[in-house]
């Protein structure tokens, strides 16, 4: 089938599930370099279930290699957050019944990032809650910062909200490379999931931090209520600003959250939007994050259909997937864990 066949097909053909041919002619166009549309992905999202997943795991093995990313975070500062995104069990807006504290003593977190170092997880990532980190707090995280790298060679990020281009560089000088900072979803669907922040303001931290030599990590949460469309706008937002490590978490409805009631999303639906997301931006690190312990096999058929990535151990709120599991899991499928710049 001819590149001007296959457009005219997608054209018309919007509302019709692509045939296993069709997603053949995508692969073997995108393996040698072609950039899927929009209109593709739309075509490629409904495409037959056990053909796209192949097909992804192709595009993952050729772009990626056999490295997987494995990451782990700690809930550095919790709760009585001003903003009022609908999806977080730490916003001071919704009753729920979360821990609140202050950054947590140096000791406690260097002790921490040491130990899962020690098990075998390259990257370790303090968390924030609260729309950014004080001052004082950066201060704070960069003497951890240089402790932590005084005992053990981690790769350090942090996820600190709308920080401030001073405290990036203030950041970056203290030996962390990476910053974390979802776009959450569309730019169009963000209103309808938090309104105390913008989506500009994100994509004006994001800049910042890029401007201090910051590498940057940005994903979202699908189940929020999103359209598949909203999901696709955010992927080809986070391609056109070449963010390469995505985590893609999936909504863990919280009791007295605003979601509470959200229905969770199928296997099958979250491993048709990893293997889109790898069609769109084949060399991307696809992080499974939050949500994972949702699915049955906590993420296995993910991490075979184009997925290279995870956060271990818990997440902020929720129980997540024991490292020790993870690691048999992963080179059971015959990864190698590494970093992946």
């Amino acid at each position: 089938m001819e590149v001007k066949e296959l457009e005219i097909k997608i054209n018309k053909s919007r509302n019709e599930k692509a045939t296993a041919k069709d997603v053949k002619v995508l692969l073997d166009k995108v393996l040698k370099g072609y950039e899927i549309t929009k209109d593709d992905a739309r075509f490629l999202y409904s495409a037959d279930y056990n053909a796209l997943v192949s097909a992804s795991k192709k595009i993952r093995e050729t772009f990626c290699g056999d490295s997987f990313d494995m990451c782990t975070i700690i809930n550095a500062k919790s709760g009585k957050c001003p903003e009022n995104c609908k999806f977080c069990a730490q916003s001071a807006f919704y009753h729920t019944s979360v821990e609140c504290y202050g950054l947590l003593p140096n000791e406690v977190i260097i002790k921490d990032a040491i130990e899962k170092y020690k098990m075998g997880i390259p990257r370790y990532s303090l968390v924030s809650s609260g729309k950014n980190l004080s001052d004082k707090d950066i201060d704070r995280v960069c003497e951890i910062v240089e402790e932590i790298h005084k005992e053990v060679p981690v790769e350090i990020c942090i996820s600190g909200g709308l920080i401030s281009e001073e405290g990036f560089e203030k950041l970056k000088k203290a030996g962390v490379r990476r910053i974390h900072n979802n776009l959450e979803t569309s730019r169009n669907y963000f209103p309808s999931v938090c309104t105390t922040h913008s989506y500009d303001q994100k994509l004006k931290a994001i800049a910042d931090a890029k401007e201090a030599g910051m590498e940057i990590c940005s994903g979202g949460i699908i189940g929020l209520g999103e359209s598949r469309e909203d999901r696709l706008d955010m992927i080809f937002e986070l391609k056109k600003l070449k963010v390469n490590s995505i985590p893609i978490n999936v909504l863990n409805p919280i009791p007295k959250t605003p979601l509470e009631n959200n229905e969770i999303l199928s296997e099958e639906e979250i491993n048709r939007t990893v293997a889109v997301y790898r069609f769109v931006y084949p060399s991307a690190t696809l992080r499974l994050a939050g949500g994972r312990a949702l699915m049955k096999s906590f993420g296995r058929t993910a991490f075979e259909a184009g997925a290279n990535a995870a956060i271990s151990g818990d997440m902020l709120t929720t129980h997540g997937v024991s490292t020790k599991d993870d690691i048999e899991m992963i080179e059971s499928l015959d990864y190698k864990i590494r970093l992946i710049s």
